[in-house]
């Protein structure tokens, strides 16, 4: 059983590391054809000819993949539970890229309302195996007290 964290268990400057998720070129074009069905997401060929010179994950499909090494590496108790965020893309993720997510704690506000939670700003890093960043999150993360 793994390890679930409270409140009471992080600090500012914390940081966790996801396990590692390969990317293939079936995986980018079965994401891009249901939800961003653009041809450089999926056709090589055709992907050549655009901005991202070759074909490239829709940022979309980054951030879903970010989203399942985060429940991982963030076992937080009751949830990885968003409350807003902003997302950046400096460079595309690839085919076989292999992307792993690293999180820093960056701010812990408790609520004033509510002293059994608080939000957290967290800072996502998602990396590629060159230790490039391909996506930034900065989010609020509800966090909770033991009881």
């Amino acid at each position: 059983m793994k390890q679930e964290l409270y409140l009471d268990d992080v600090n500012v400057g914390d940081t966790f590391i996801s396990e590692t998720y390969h990317l293939n070129p079936d995986k980018i074009k079965r994401f891009a054809s249901e939800f961003d069905p653009q041809d450089f997401h999926l056709d090589e060929t055709l992907a050549e000819d655009t901005f991202f010179n070759g074909l490239a994950a829709s940022g979309w499909h980054t951030a879903a993949i970010t989203m399942r090494l985060l429940t991982s590496s963030l076992p937080f108790a009751h949830g990885v539970i968003g409350a807003g965020g902003e997302i950046k893309w400096p460079r595309p993720t690839r085919p076989n890229d292999i992307l792993y997510v690293r999180s820093t704690i960056k701010e812990i506000k408790p609520s004033k309302s509510k002293p059994n939670q608080a939000l957290l700003s967290v800072e996502s890093e998602t990396l590629n195996q060159r230790d490039e960043v391909c996506q930034n999150l900065t989010s609020k993360l509800l966090s909770f007290r033991k009881s």
